[in-house]
């Protein structure tokens, strides 16, 4: 792309000699960003260092220890787009990353990017990147994916003069092939063994009973990690979570696999391409660079319930929500079931009481009459119904928390009304 190979060579091919026409740009000195820091996209980087390239990625579960290794460093979404010369896409499609490359991800870009996609076409919104190319935001664009496989034959995108595009090439290669028919024939030898299958996607039986106390207990678990996961800023990689389960019966007797598998389901999901279960929740996590620690607390409570509460801690890293950081600096989030319904109870060192249902909005206001009534009123005025509201506060008019549950997912406009009121000092919006 960088040498406008694909167009020189059709020219010449139809008789033309057209040198200055295509003119390239050099490698050397230009910043890559590297946009999913897995697998590939860590092999993308190491071949960009060796061509001499600065390389950057965004990726937010990515440890940085292992960026730090082969001379990357992990930076936030917007960091990356607007300081990037070339961006590469290996992110998987997932509802947070579905059309994340938008008219207004291409207006932060530094004018003159290139962009190749060979992750998923989805992620890119295709008219906006037409729109991209031709303002010139966008250089040129290097397809091998699309969200219509295969596009029109009419496609703009597919038409456009600054567009280079293959038919979804990437693992077709006689080797790659033979990797996968290898990988298979290794993973059904495994399991026959009787090994921790990383493709799993049958779980084990669970005692009818046993299933039947813990299935609110489960809802919880999962939701609890997804929202620690959002909690989590641009660019800080997860390497370490510990969960405390606080039970009044004896903690030996209480089997947390189940819902340490949908702790994990929750954090990694959302952000990866990977398919948590019971069976292949452990392996997966290790997979990851992931560090699950447990924790059995007694608590003088009723032995009835299998659970008294579920708190789960990130540590070392950044959190976009400061307000959900602990005195010992990890983000940490609880939660119960209540009349079988899973709630959120505490937030850092906030005490809240909101049901996980829908979606959360969490602001840390200054504790001051009229906070309810005004945030209510903007998200009210865009027709985002509130389905229920908790304040939580350290003290009477000092910090508060205003913990808020919405049907609907508020615009960005909405937002940003929420966090122009004078007395909001921070707030976040998490989809459950």
């Amino acid at each position: 792309m960088a040498r406008n190979v694909p167009q020189a060579d059709a020219s010449m091919k139809a008789g033309k000699w057209q040198r200055n026409k295509y003119v390239g740009v050099s490698l050397v000195g230009k910043t890559l960003a590297v946009m999913g820091f897995g697998k590939v996209g860590s092999e993308v980087a190491r071949r960009a260092k060796g061509l001499g390239m600065n390389v950057i990625a965004h990726d937010p579960y990515a440890p940085a220890d292992r960026a730090r290794a082969i001379g990357v460093d992990l930076v936030s979404f917007d960091e990356a787009i607007s300081t990037a010369d070339f961006i590469s896409l290996h992110m998987p499609l997932t509802p947070a990353t579905s059309k994340i490359f938008n008219d207004e991800t291409f207006s932060k870009m530094k004018k003159g990017a290139r962009i190749i996609n060979v992750a998923r076409g989805g992620v890119i919104d295709e008219d906006a990147l037409v729109r991209a190319l031709d303002s010139g935001t966008v250089a040129q664009a290097a397809l091998d994916v699309f969200t219509e496989e295969p596009p029109p034959k009419d496609s703009k995108l597919v038409q456009h003069e600054n567009v280079i595009v293959t038919p979804h090439l990437g693992a077709s290669t006689k080797e790659a092939q033979e990797g996968v028919a290898v990988e298979i024939a290794e993973a059904v030898v495994g399991a026959l063994k009787g090994e921790l299958a990383a493709t799993a996607v049958n779980a084990p039986m669970v005692p009818a009973e046993v299933m039947s106390e813990l299935a609110p207990y489960v809802v919880l678990a999962e939701k609890l990690g997804r929202l620690a996961v959002q909690l989590v800023a641009g660019g800080s990689g997860i390497q370490s979570v510990k969960v405390v389960y606080r039970s009044a019966r004896d903690p030996d007797s209480l089997d947390t696999r189940l819902l340490r598998a949908m702790i994990v389901k929750g954090i990694i999901e959302p952000i990866s391409i990977s398919f948590v279960n019971l069976v292949n929740a452990d392996f997966t996590a290790k997979q990851k660079g992931l560090r699950i620690s447990e924790e059995r607390v007694f608590v003088d409570s009723s032995p009835e319930y299998p659970v008294d509460s579920i708190q789960v801690q990130i540590s070392n890293v950044q959190s976009k929500f400061a307000s959900a950081l602990s005195e010992t600096g990890n983000i940490s989030i609880d939660g119960k079931v209540k009349y079988g319904i899973p709630h959120l109870t505490g937030v850092g060192s906030f005490s809240v009481d909101v049901s996980l249902e829908g979606n959360l909005i969490l602001c840390r206001q200054v504790d001051q009459p009229g906070m309810i009534g005004r945030v209510g009123n903007i998200l009210g005025e865009s027709n985002v119904n509130v389905s229920f509201m908790s304040v939580g506060r350290t003290a009477k008019r000092i910090k508060a928390i205003m913990a808020i549950g919405v049907d609907e997912k508020p615009d960005k406009d909405t937002l940003k009304k929420v966090g122009e009121v004078p007395a909001v000092e921070e707030f976040v919006f998490l989809e459950l």
